[in-house]
C-alpha cells in the first residue's frame, strides 16, 4: 500500500525524534524548508506537523515555530 506524502513526512519526523535525531527543544525546520525537502505543498506539511501536535511530539509557539518535546523512550 502506497504511503501518502503527509503519511511519509509524518514517519521520518517520528524517526528523527524517536533517534535523538531531533532532540527536546530542537525545533523543527520551517514550513517553507519541509516543503523544498518534501516537495509537497503546505497543506500537506501543515497535515503532517497538526498530526505530530496531536499526538504531542511537537508543540507550536506562536511567531517562534515548532519545537520538540520530551517524550519517553
Amino acid at each position: 500500500m502506497p504511503t501518502s506524502k503527509t503519511q511519509k513526512i509524518i514517519n521520518d519526523l517520528t524517526e528523527q525524534i524517536e533517534s535523538g535525531a531531533l532532540a527536546p527543544g530542537d525545533q523543527l525546520p520551517s514550513t517553507a524548508a519541509l516543503r523544498a525537502q518534501y516537495g509537497v505543498s503546505v497543506t500537506v506539511v501543515r497535515g503532517a506537523v497538526s498530526w505530530l501536535k496531536a499526538k504531542g511530539l511537537v508543540q507550536g509557539h506562536p511567531g517562534l515555530g515548532v519545537f520538540v518535546v520530551e517524550h519517553e523512550k
